[in-house]
């Protein structure tokens, strides 16, 4: 099992950046891929995006191509999730999950562990 905790979320005017952290524990974290997700306030989880565990590969949903972009430092064992040119409807709870498989996923039930969730809320 790994464990994840996330941070770095917060409150942020529309147009402005944030960059979220997953710190990750319990097993080899540069063996896994990685992936974010988000949920809004009476939403489904929704997929962000991922990474491949040597941060060599990364897949986005569209709606925030182009505006985030996922790093991992394999040293620190985190990942992070760089969003930029944020949006109101970017608000959600932000959780970081492991993948323990080498295959980028975007699905929610290919991931194995998740971590508790960040808020993020972009104000208009």
């Amino acid at each position: 099992q790994v464990q994840l905790v996330e941070s770095g979320g917060g409150l942020v005017q529309a147009g402005g950046s944030l960059r979220l952290s997953c710190a990750a524990s319990g097993r080899t974290f540069s063996s896994y891929s990685m992936g974010w997700f988000r949920q809004a306030p009476g939403k489904e989880r929704e997929f962000v995006g991922a990474i491949s565990w040597s941060g060599g590969s990364t897949t986005y949903a569209d709606s925030v191509k182009g505006r985030f972009a996922i790093s991992r430092d394999n040293t620190k064992n985190t990942v992070y999730l760089q969003m930029n040119s944020l949006k109101p409807e970017d608000t959600a709870v932000y959780y970081c999950a492991v993948r323990l498989n080498y295959v980028l996923g975007v699905r929610f039930k290919d991931y194995d562990d998740w971590g508790q969730g960040t808020r993020v809320t972009v104000s208009s």
